[in-house]
C-alpha cells in the first residue's frame, strides 16, 4: 500500500501539490506502474500521455485515493477533484444536485450556482441528464469538480467522446478555468494534439515509468501549426512508438 503523507516528499522551491517516490502497482504477475517518480507543482497543466495499457489511468486513481493496493511513497496536499471521460452524473438527480453531491458544506447551493454559472449551464441547472447533451454533460461534470475548489484537478480523457466542435469548446472552456483558479492539472489523454494545445508539461508513460517528458515552450493561445509544436509533436510521436509516416 503507498504511504499517503500530508505534505510534499520533495524540497523544491515551487510548493508541490502531489508527488510520487517509487510508485508501483501490479495486477497479478503484471506490474503496471513500475517504482514511478512524478512531481505536480501547484498552478502546472501536465499532459500525460500514453498507449492504452500504460499505467495512464492507474497512476490517475492512485492520486485520487481511489487504488488503496498500489505500494510506494505518496503525497497530496490540499483537496482533489475528478472529472472522468464519463460524466458520471447519477440520473435520477437533476444537474444542480449532481453538482452538490457529496458536498457537505453550509455554502453548497451558492457554490454550485456560481460553477455552474462558470461553466454556462446556468439555465440547466434543473434539467434532468439524460435530457443533456454530450457538451453540457461534461460541463456539468467540470462544475461539480469545480464547487470543491481543487488543489489538484485530475482529468480522465474527459474530452474523448465529444465531437470536434464540441471538444474544441470545452478546451477553451478548461483552459479559462485553469486561468481564473490556478488548480494543477493533471490530464490523461491518447491524443498528442490535444496535450500540446492545453499543457505547460507533457509527459509519456511506457511500461510504467515515465519515458519521456517535454515542456511546451509555445505561448497561448496556441496553434497546432506553431513551428515549436510541430517539431515536438514529432518527438512525442516517437516517444510513444510512432513514426511521422503513422506506422508503428
Amino acid at each position: 500500500m503507498a504511504t499517503r503523507v500530508p505534505g510534499p516528499l520533495t524540497g523544491t522551491a515551487a510548493p508541490a501539490v502531489a508527488a510520487v517516490e517509487g510508485l508501483t502497482r501490479r495486477f497479478g504477475e503484471r506490474t503496471v506502474l513500475d517504482r514511478l517518480d512524478l512531481e505536480i507543482t501547484r498552478g502546472e497543466f501536465i499532459a500525460l500521455l500514453g498507449r492504452s495499457g500504460s499505467g495512464k489511468s492507474t497512476l490517475l486513481r492512485a492520486l485520487a485515493g481511489l487504488d488503496d493496493e498500489a505500494e510506494g511513497g505518496l503525497s497530496v496536499t490540499g483537496s482533489v477533484a475528478v472529472a472522468f471521460q464519463e460524466p458520471r452524473l447519477v440520473p435520477w438527480k437533476r444537474v444542480h444536485a449532481n453538482v452538490t453531491l457529496g458536498l457537505a458544506v453550509p455554502d453548497a447551493k451558492d457554490r454550485a450556482d456560481a460553477a455552474l454559472a462558470e461553466v454556462g449551464l446556468t439555465e440547466r441547472a434543473g434539467a434532468w441528464p439524460l435530457t443533456l447533451s454530450g457538451g453540457e454533460a461534461q460541463r456539468a461534470s467540470l462544475a461539480r469538480a469545480l464547487v470543491r475548489d481543487p488543489d489538484l484537478l485530475l482529468l480522465d480523457e474527459p474530452f474523448s467522446a465529444l465531437d470536434a466542435l464540441t471538444r474544441i469548446t470545452i478546451h477553451q472552456l478548461v483552459l479559462h478555468l485553469w486561468s481564473v483558479h490556478r488548480p494543477a492539472v493533471l490530464l490523461v489523454t491518447h491524443d498528442v494534439d490535444e496535450a500540446l494545445l492545453l499543457a505547460d508539461r507533457v509527459l509519456v508513460l511506457d511500461r510504467g515509468c515515465i519515458a519521456h517528458e517535454s515542456a511546451v515552450p509555445a505561448p497561448r493561445p496556441r496553434h497546432r501549426d506553431h513551428p515549436d509544436l510541430v517539431s515536438l509533436r514529432t518527438t512525442l510521436l516517437a516517444a510513444l512508438g510512432v513514426s511521422p509516416e503513422g506506422t508503428t
